[in-house]
């Protein structure tokens, strides 16, 4: 039929769809660049691996996928991220080359000794194998096991290496929320100072510059406290292990639930650290990125009850 001859592009399901029938014995993206001529082959390939296109109703992968006269091929533009609810992590982004989650306290980055299968990147190769099994993940960055927030992953090796060969450069912002012990009476202040980290896995921190240790510089900003408790907003500078939590302790005003390093205060039954903002240049398009989850529901409601029922929405 005449309608068949040439791409069909009308809404399905809220989605933006082309369909086209086959004529001839072709491969699916062989058949993709001919029909689709105002496409470049970098996106069809793109929409193929995502499993954005289906014959016959039927979702096909492979690039060389044979065709037969008379099949129906489909394309969805509008990428299908529905699926992310299947995760058991709260996932905030997901494209080609990156995936950025919000991770809950108490859930490691990666396997330890005593910990293999429980962690966020056992949990997201899991799931992003369900969509393809060559899929992977790769760790960029970490936060710690009691912290929750933002936390990014690489969808290949290559963009991996290129994040971490270029950090300074290429993450432009990360904000952290932190409540703390006590009121902090000062409106804003700067932590420089050089850690090192014992036999027993405790990070100790040193004034003195020419130590063996790592220099590490953190910014706080107050937000609001009580005479209990202060909630600071909290800028790496550096990126050093355990940082925020040795610096506040320095302060004289350790975060809430980090018995390891002072505190003994646990009001809410989990330390008060959440990495809330992740700006960044994405890899492939060079465009900034910013996520922002918003202050964790239960910092607020600790520390200004009538937020209680505020709801804290996610930029």
């Amino acid at each position: 039929m005449k309608d068949d001859k040439r791409p069909n592009y009308r809404k399905k399901n809220k989605e933006k769809v082309s369909s086209f029938a086959l004529e001839q014995q072709d491969t699916i993206l062989s058949s993709l660049i001919s029909n689709l001529p105002h496409k470049n082959r970098k996106i069809l390939k793109a929409v193929l691996k995502d499993g954005q296109v289906s014959v016959d109703k039927e979702v096909v992968r492979q690039f060389d996928h044979p065709l037969m006269p008379g099949q129906r091929v489909e394309v969805k533009w509008d990428r299908d991220l529905k699926g992310k609810h299947l995760c058991k992590l709260d996932i905030i982004h997901i494209d080609q080359d990156i995936v950025v989650i919000n991770k809950p306290s108490g859930l490691l980055t990666i396997a330890t000794d005593k910990e293999k299968r429980k962690t966020a990147y056992s949990i997201l190769s899991n799931f992003v194998k369900t969509e393809l099994p060559e899929n992977k993940i790769f760790i960029i960055h970490r936060i710690d096991r009691e912290t929750s927030g933002l936390l990014m992953f690489a969808r290949s090796e290559k963009v991996k290496q290129q994040i971490q060969k270029t950090w300074n450069a290429t993450i432009s912002e990360r904000t952290y929320i932190g409540v703390v012990e006590g009121k902090v009476t000062s409106p804003e202040g700067t932590i420089t100072s050089w850690l090192t980290e014992s036999k027993a896995f405790i990070v100790y921190s040193s004034r003195k510059q020419g130590t063996a240790g790592k220099r590490a510089v953190t910014h706080y900003r107050k937000v609001m406290g009580n005479e209990a408790l202060t909630m600071l907003q909290i800028n790496l500078e550096t990126g050093r292990k355990h940082q925020i939590r040795v610096h506040m302790q320095d302060l004289g005003h350790p975060i809430i639930g980090d018995k390891k390093y002072g505190s003994h205060l646990n009001p809410i039954k989990r330390m008060g650290l959440h990495a809330q903002v992740l700006a960044f240049t994405h890899p492939a398009t060079g465009k900034l990125c910013r996520f922002d989850t918003g202050i964790p529901r239960e910092f607020l409601t600790l520390l200004a009850p009538e937020t209680k029922h505020r709801a804290v929405e996610r930029s």
